[in-house]
């Protein structure tokens, strides 16, 4: 009996080691198979071209993060680990740190660059836009920088702020708004295209016992300060409708605008424009010929006025109520 147990023991133990010797052979054979790379010295390499190295030799990229370097260029690798001649297996991880360049950057020269250009110029330096200021000024174009906070050619730290001076143009030429309450509809027409200003939105009142088409109030007011090419709304006492001819009889959906070049021997520019609600759009515009007529269908708009003008003065004005 003792002895059946020995020799079971013993062929237990000539199992294990048989066994054992056979897993270590494969595991060594496995490991031993498994190809092998010589990690290359990337250190001071571009970014992309570490990358393009690393993925042609099989090997994975792990950033471990960005440092300042006053030595290597930004984005340029200031670490790798393993270090350059390890030899690892394929597929294994290359642990890298980029540089983010110096921390001290020189100022660039922003002055005469558009706004955006600047902003862009600045981020790509680590920098960021600080107090942005605007003036008027008269050599310099609207929206182009003026001065800059540092200088240009400075030394600067990244993340450091600049302040910015922006051109406004040229300083705005102030007129005194002038009074049109009493003018007919066409002469304060007249009026603001002399004075360089727009026809904005032209309202209706109507006051049976004051004069009709003319003007009742405007806005700005009169004595008001504006510039050139501002907005002026007008207020008119116009008639009530009855003036314009129906295209269709008992409809309400268009006018029938008709007109006729006189007579001569030129031909005229010719420009039929409609107003609404502060719109300005035009129905027609082109040279025509001495006794030429043109015919156009007008959407009977609710406060709408027409405006003819023969060579880009005005000739004729229509209300549409």
């Amino acid at each position: 009996m003792i002895a059946r147990i020995i020799k079971n023991i013993i062929l237990f133990l000539v199992f294990m080691v048989v066994a054992g010797t056979f897993a270590y052979l494969t595991l060594t054979f496995i490991i031993k198979s498994e190809e092998t790379v010589v990690v290359p010295n990337l250190i001071g390499k571009d970014i992309i071209y570490s990358l393009e190295i690393l993925t042609d030799l099989g090997l994975s990229t792990k950033i471990k993060g960005f440092e300042y370097s006053h030595l290597v260029p930004k984005n340029h690798l200031i670490f790798q680990e393993p270090e350059p001649g390890s030899e690892i297996k394929k597929g294994r991880d290359v642990r890298i740190i980029i540089s983010k360049g110096t921390k001290i950057v020189l100022m660039p020269d922003l002055k005469n660059l558009s706004i955006q250009q600047a902003r862009i110029i600045i981020e790509e330096n680590g920098l960021h836009v600080g107090k942005l200021s605007h003036t008027y000024i008269q050599n310099v174009k609207k929206g182009e920088i003026i001065a800059q906070s540092p200088l240009p050619s400075s030394m600067i730290q990244r993340n450091g702020f600049v302040d910015i001076l922006v051109s406004n143009g040229k300083r705005p030429v102030f007129y005194k708004m002038p009074d049109l309450k009493g003018f007919s509809l066409e002469d304060s027409i007249l009026l603001l295209e002399e004075r360089g200003l727009i026809l904005g939105e032209i309202k209706s009142v109507f006051h049976i016992d004051r004069v009709k088409n003319v003007v009742e109030g405007q806005n700005p007011l009169a004595g008001y300060p504006v510039t050139k090419g501002s907005s002026v709304d007008l207020t008119v006492n116009r008639m009530p409708a009855g003036k314009v001819k129906r295209l269709l009889k008992g409809g309400n959906r268009v006018n029938l605008f008709r007109y006729r070049v006189e007579n001569g021997f030129l031909k005229r520019r010719i420009k039929v424009r409609i107003n609404r609600s502060g719109i300005s759009y035009d129905l027609f515009n082109d040279y025509m010929k001495p006794g030429e007529e043109i015919w156009l269908l007008i959407p009977n708009y609710n406060d709408a006025t027409l405006f003819l003008y023969k060579d880009n003065k005005l000739a004729k004005t229509l209300i549409f109520d």
